[in-house]
């Protein structure tokens, strides 16, 4: 299955978004991939494209996009779990391990969302230690805190908001 890819500049510098012909499959900011040419008149990267410019305005608090992403079982349940934490609020690894019925599987838990490879869209970033601590974070713990604060600050704007998918 042919992947293409396009990049976007946001506030926390260029994202890689790829896509199948039917779904995200990442969504990066390490540039880990050339950018395939024509790749912007991709409609999935051109929606995603369009999302997350309107996440970053803080005009979209739910993404809606097919996703697809590539790993384990175990891993895939961590991610949709991730879906469940509500836009401008956090959850603790331990917390999600509770959520998926492994409460001893936090450092599992962790280690899978560690290796999300949707940033943002999956978001790995409302994720922090049981103590409340930021932890990890593969764009940089810097990152991680502009968008915790950056996603409380549009939910008290808007308040309704649902959480990101």
């Amino acid at each position: 299955m042919d992947t293409a890819a396009t990049t976007l500049d946001t506030p926390l510098g260029p994202f890689t978004i790829f896509a199948t012909c039917d779904a995200l499959v990442g969504c990066t900011s390490s540039p880990s991939a050339a950018v395939v040419p024509g790749a912007t008149d991709h409609r999935l990267l051109g929606e995603a494209r369009a999302q997350l410019r309107a996440y970053f305005e803080g005009r979209l608090a739910r993404f809606d996009l097919p996703l697809r992403p590539r790993g384990t079982p175990f891993q895939l349940r961590v991610w949709q779990a991730l879906g469940g934490v509500p836009f401008g609020e956090t959850a603790s690894y331990l917390d999600l391990a509770a959520r998926l019925g492994s409460p001893a599987a936090s450092r599992a838990v962790g280690s899978a969302n560690a290796r999300n490879p949707i940033a943002i869209i999956v978001p790995c970033h409302r994720v922090i230690g049981h103590d409340g601590e930021l932890r990890g974070y593969a764009g940089g713990l810097d990152a991680k805190r502009w968008l915790l604060e950056h996603e409380r600050a549009f939910a008290r704007l808007a308040p309704r908001a649902k959480p990101a998918a």
